[in-house]
């Protein structure tokens, strides 16, 4: 096992915080506060569930989702670090989200909720070591606050990507409205990167959707018709939103994904990418801040 539970017991808290072998036999965190539950594996650091209790799961997973070492979970929220999309001869996304990071604290909050706080290791990446020191911190209450926070202690700037890579659940794709991207410009992936305006009160998938918009730092929502809730997106530090869903071919082409996931899910990332991308000065520190929550669709 590549974390030794047995170590990472002195962190458990009654009732609040757990540690359990995962999938893939990879350590899970568990966690329960006294409105919602979530899980996060220490590979990637990687929330793969929150619900509120009574409702229907936030995030979406993949069946086919591979937990492996080395391998990247498909679904929940993946971080996307220290780049963002591919880059040849290295893991796509960066390598943050295929590395077991380091558990550092575990706190119990007066309100009831639960804060966990995880490292990148030193070093992590190797050859393409990052040199900046990484945690990400996650508060689960009644929402579920992501927090990756990044200090620079070296001499020269540290140029990065940052992406929290959420997917969530919907009832059904046919029947959601993103809102909260108009009048912003975008780079569609799906016609060779051409920057367009997004017109539309509200954004409908009825295809493959690849977009990255650009200059945004308001929140985004996702109404939902048939489970009669908004997946509010709300962020901090971020000025790029990206928007996916692989539809019927690309869903039938990946391996870790069935062919009709992409029905049920979509993915509104918060993050720094392409032109948004940060240049950390020596001394300085970044926070990229996501909370979600679900209010009811009236």
């Amino acid at each position: 096992m590549s974390h030794n539970i047995e170590q990472l017991q002195r962190h458990e808290i009654p009732n609040r915080v757990r540690f359990v072998p995962g999938n893939g036999d990879l350590t899970k965190t568990v966690v329960t506060t006294n409105t919602s539950a979530a899980e996060i594996y220490l590979h990637g650091s990687h929330v793969t569930g929150f619900q509120k209790n009574g409702e229907s799961p936030l995030l979406f997973m993949s069946d086919k989702s591979l937990f492996a070492p080395g391998k990247a979970i498909r679904g929940g929220v993946p971080i996307c670090f220290p780049w963002f999309g591919s880059r040849e001869g290295l893991p796509a996304h960066g390598f943050a989200r295929v590395m077991a990071w380091e558990l550092v604290a575990t706190t119990a909050l007066p309100d009831g909720g639960v804060c966990v706080r995880f490292r990148l290791p030193e070093n992590a990446g190797g050859a393409n070591a990052f040199l900046g020191k990484v945690d990400f911190i996650v508060t689960v209450n009644d929402a579920l606050t992501m927090e990756l926070h990044v200090t620079n202690p070296v001499a020269e700037p540290l140029i990065f990507e940052e992406c929290l890579h959420a997917y969530f659940s919907v009832g059904d794709i046919n029947d959601i409205a993103i809102t909260g991207l108009k009048g912003a410009h975008y780079l569609d992936k799906t016609d060779n990167n051409a920057r367009k305006l997004e017109t539309g009160d509200a954004i409908k998938i009825v295809s493959e959707t690849d977009r990255v918009y650009l200059d945004t730092t308001g929140a985004v929502e996702i109404h939902d018709a048939k489970l009669r809730r908004i997946i509010r997106v709300e962020k901090g530090g971020s000025a790029s939103t990206v928007v996916w869903n692989p539809w019927i071919a690309k869903a039938r082409a990946m391996a870790d994904f069935g062919d009709e996931e992409f029905r049920g899910m979509v993915c509104v990332e918060a993050g720094n990418v392409g032109q948004n991308q940060i240049t950390l000065a020596s001394g300085k520190s970044s926070a990229l801040k996501v909370k979600l929550s679900s209010p009811p669709l009236k």
